[in-house]
């Protein structure tokens, strides 16, 4: 088992790859923490009242967004909602817990039916995100009424139907993302829960606007979260920067260290260490892989092929106008995972060749994320796309290479 890397399932259909030196000892405490890190196959036998273990004092009632972004699932139907507006996580107690029925087909310009749920045209809405209840297989969007702000959760059935998720009376727990005197949060975006906390990356109006959150497990309704500010080398820009906000990240592991992966705009990859940090603190990311200038990370997750495990995100091309890398501005690449343990760090990290499909090794465009919007892990190599068609979108499942 030496030298064995382990999967661990997160929220947003993540994976956190544990890579150790175990004894074969151990493997009894793995099969615990698999447990209570919600691996699909575990997750199977998850009731809907095991999801009110990782919450405390859980409220009754409606939870009163003012905007919904960024989702993602875990363990027991629990759906965790970012509201940029109230600088607020809240994790909701869904009890969707299954069985599983993923989507039979492809449903075109579900746009369409979702807009037409809020009484509105599809102009008229922005789907902030998009995730997938591994479980029952039911995907949720966030989305906000452009017409008067009203935040929604809709819900996917197998079947393709649209329905709204009643907020008026939930179970859940909110907690804030504190802020300094003058200091604001203009955006949340990313969230995702590791084995021992949940983790929140936002922008704020500070010089070091880059912000890692950080929630101990149990989350306790009311409480506030440790902040650390974060420092990246842009491989591209040949510089430090603190302005520049992790779009995407995954929480990772790797010889007893606790990380969290990120991507960035213009596009590099890089991980920042979460042990023994104070909050307040600054913390400093190590870039190991440059994606190409001019790009916008959307999703990030992981997932393993052919025995080798692979970061997987997709992007939307800002300098789409002047050249694409396929047929659409939103695409994807996958990174063999190798690449978070290298040597070569910022200045000498790997670079993607953006003249190639491939390359150097271990980097690889995927065809099948042309298009990609929104992404989240269904199961194995399965994922959930909502896809771009003209304008439109159209939300299928796919599976990747």
């Amino acid at each position: 088992m030496e030298g064995e890397t382990l999967d661990f399932k997160f929220f947003k259909g993540t994976s956190l790859m544990i890579r150790s030196r175990l004894m074969k000892g151990t493997v009894s405490i793995l099969a615990l923490m698999l447990l209570l890190t919600g691996d699909p196959l575990l997750q199977a036998g998850v009731t809907k009242d095991a999801a009110s273990k990782y919450l405390k004092d859980v409220q009754k009632g409606n939870p009163d967004f003012k905007s919904v972004g960024k989702i993602t699932f875990g363990p027991g139907g629990l759906l965790v909602v970012a509201d940029p507006a109230k600088a607020t996580i809240t994790v909701i107690d869904t009890h969707d817990v299954g069985p599983m029925k993923k989507l039979e087909q492809k449903v075109p310009k579900v746009d369409v039916a979702v807009a037409s749920s809020l009484g509105v045209e599809p102009s008229q809405i922005d789907i902030a995100d998009m995730a997938v209840n591994s479980q029952s297989g039911n995907v949720y969007l966030s989305v906000n009424r452009k017409t008067d702000g009203q935040p929604a959760i809709l819900m996917i059935d197998a079947k393709g139907k649209v329905k709204n998720f009643d907020l008026a009376e939930v179970d859940y727990i909110q907690v804030a993302l504190p802020g300094g005197k003058e200091s604001k949060i203009r955006n949340i975006t990313g969230v995702a829960l590791a084995s021992d906390r949940l983790l929140a990356a936002a922008q704020s109006n500070e010089e070091f606007a880059n912000k890692i959150y950080s929630i101990p497990l149990p989350l306790t309704h009311g409480t506030s979260a440790d902040i650390y500010s974060a420092e990246t080398y842009h491989v591209a820009h040949r510089k430090w920067e603190t302005k520049a906000p992790i779009q995407s990240f995954v929480p990772y592991s790797s010889k007893g260290k606790n990380y969290i992966v990120g991507a960035f705009t213009c596009t590099p990859i890089a991980k920042f260490p979460l042990d023994e940090l104070q909050s307040g603190s600054k913390v400093k990311g190590t870039s190991v892989v440059e994606l190409g200038t001019g790009n916008r990370p959307l999703d990030m997750l992981t997932y393993e092929s052919d025995g080798k495990e692979w970061l997987l995100t997709n992007t939307f091309r800002v300098h789409w106008k002047k050249n694409m890398y396929g047929p659409s501005k939103w695409w994807g690449v996958r990174v063999n995972m190798d690449y978070l343990d290298a040597e070569d760090i910022n200045e000498e990290a790997a670079r993607r060749d953006v003249k190639q499909k491939t390359g150097p090794d271990g980097i690889e465009i995927v065809d099948q994320l042309s298009g990609a919007v929104h992404i989240d892990k269904l199961q194995k190599k399965e994922i959930v796309v909502l896809r771009d068609n003209d304008g439109h979108r159209d939300l299928e499942i796919t599976e990747l290479p």
